[in-house]
């Protein structure tokens, strides 16, 4: 993990979902720290979870026990404002660490408060990116968003950004330069900015939506 100081400051983490454990260099950690520099400069804590780093089991729930560590993993997710998912495409799509991680998200729906049901992770903000040498970043993107959006993060617009090289097999992120790409930064600062306009209006105005309170409605509609 690394992580900036979080005295009074909105944060920001990013898991980081390559296939490669530390101290193996990661394209998608070098395109990471591009995002990370500019929320630095807005003032905004970040943090870095490479999550291969950790020993997470596969399941559905906040905690599979045992030697679990996705229990620790989460709770920097509600201890965040914003949360960014990071993968690398393989086989044209999010890598099978980003799917594992959306899947254990699932658990988040069934720790709704006591006192409206919303989940913990309401009124936090979402983005994504996405790196490789091959098509599949909107793909990617776009299955991302709608596990984030059903478990509760709020995603402004432009949320998510991308690298993607030449067709065919080629040089990833950083042997491409791809800190220089026009259009990838472009996007990026897009996100951020975004992502950080959204947060800070939340903080402000939070979702007052009574979901234990819609799910009674929902059922006397349906009888």
């Amino acid at each position: 993990m690394t992580a900036t100081d979080t005295t009074n400051k909105l944060s920001v983490l990013f898991l980081n979902c390559t296939l490669k454990q530390s101290p193996a260099t990661s394209n998608t950690d070098a395109f990471i720290a591009v995002a990370s520099n500019i929320f630095n400069k807005l003032d905004v804590a970040t943090e870095t979870i490479r999550v291969v780093d950790h020993h997470v089991s596969f399941g559905n729930t906040s905690d599979e026990k045992g030697e679990d560590e996705w229990p620790k993993i989460l709770e920097r997710i509600y201890a965040c404002d914003m949360l960014i998912i990071a993968t690398p495409i393989w086989r044209g799509d999010r890598s099978s660490v980003a799917k594992m991680v959306v899947e254990r998200m699932d658990g988040i729906m069934s720790e709704g408060n006591d006192e409206n049901g919303q989940y913990p992770t309401f009124n936090k903000v979402a983005g994504i990116m996405v790196d490789g040498n091959e098509d599949g970043a909107k793909k990617a993107s776009a299955s991302i968003m709608l596990d984030l959006s059903e478990q509760g993060f709020t995603l402004p617009v432009n949320a998510f950004t991308y690298y993607v090289g030449k067709a065919g097999p080629g040089p990833s992120y950083i042997e491409a330069g791809g800190d220089k790409h026009f259009f990838t930064n472009n996007m990026t600062l897009l996100m951020v900015h975004n992502m950080l306009h959204l947060a800070k209006n939340l903080k402000v105005n939070p979702y007052r939506t009574d979901v234990t309170a819609l799910k009674k409605v929902a059922k006397q509609m349906s009888e």
